[in-house]
């Protein structure tokens, strides 16, 4: 699996993967779904070039971190992990960006720990009423169980369908990379998980329990938005940035959901400038 976390650490009891790299101010990069550490492949070298030490782990249930059968793996459940893993790691102070789900996470360890984070870039991420997304909905509420039981060749085609929406260039979601972003989800085990871990936390009681606590965050936050998002549309960040506090927005044309792959050089410098301007 091409991870971009290949250590791994227990914590309460599972498999984290989790990776560290270079030298300098600490940044956690923190991933969303159906997707992995992964991901931030393409911002990892320009930060590490830029001066930080960039920290990414696998989410439970999720790439390489272990995918137990009966673990609870809810938003709220990624981020007591994600807390308890700073701790194990000695981490009292750090900059953290995050993508779709792992904006929740993100947005959690801000409201609950605003002490611990000097800043919070979130990029693309799921809100109010936005999740899950219009195609996950439908099939949520009208044919689960179908989708859940289908052969595993028409389960590889709907991800194959589904995963280049994520991107403006759909070039970009084809070859190796389409195949890498599969690969946790192979075989019955990866189908299973897939349902098990992440589908089955695809509720809007997630997003819309923090957005009343919006307006009391305390710490700095940016927002980075793929202006062309097929899961999640535009009008959700501009509402975010009226919601929080101090917020700025920064909508970067012809990129997707997944904006980090469309554009990672312009996630990476606006990253780095909003860590610099909160040292």
């Amino acid at each position: 699996m091409q991870t971009a976390a290949t250590s791994s650490i227990l914590i309460n009891g599972y498999r984290i993967a989790y990776e560290q790299y270079g030298e300098g101010s600490p940044v956690w990069l923190l991933h969303g779904t159906p997707s992995y550490s992964y991901e931030w492949r393409k911002v990892i070298p320009s930060l590490v070039q830029k001066g930080y030490k960039v920290y990414v782990h696998d989410l439970l249930g999720y790439g390489a971190s272990e995918r137990p059968l009966d673990a609870d793996t809810s938003v709220a459940a990624q981020y007591r992990i994600f807390s308890q893993l700073l701790d194990e790691l000695g981490m009292d102070r750090l900059h953290v960006a995050a993508h779709d789900l792992g904006g929740i996470v993100g947005l959690q360890l801000a409201q609950e720990q605003p002490e611990r984070v000097q800043s919070l870039t979130l990029l693309n991420m799921p809100s109010y009423d936005s999740w899950p997304s219009p195609t996950w909905k439908k099939i949520i509420e009208e044919q689960l169980e179908q989708v859940e039981q289908m052969p595993r060749a028409d389960f590889d085609t709907m991800l194959k369908k589904q995963l280049p929406m994520a991107v403006y260039n759909k070039e970009l979601m084809t070859g190796d990379t389409l195949d890498a972003y599969l690969e946790p989800h192979a075989g019955s085990l990866g189908k299973a998980s897939f349902f098990s871990h992440q589908v089955a936390h695809y509720n809007a009681k997630y997003t819309e329990s923090y957005g009343t606590d919006l307006p009391k965050l305390k710490v700095p936050v940016q927002i980075i938005w793929g202006e062309e998002d097929e899961w999640q549309p535009l009008a959700y960040a501009k509402r975010l940035v009226q919601d929080i506090p101090d917020a700025c927005l920064h909508v970067i044309p012809k990129a997707g959901h997944f904006v980090i792959e469309d554009e990672p050089g312009q996630c990476s410098d606006y990253i780095d400038r909003f860590c610099n301007e909160h040292p």
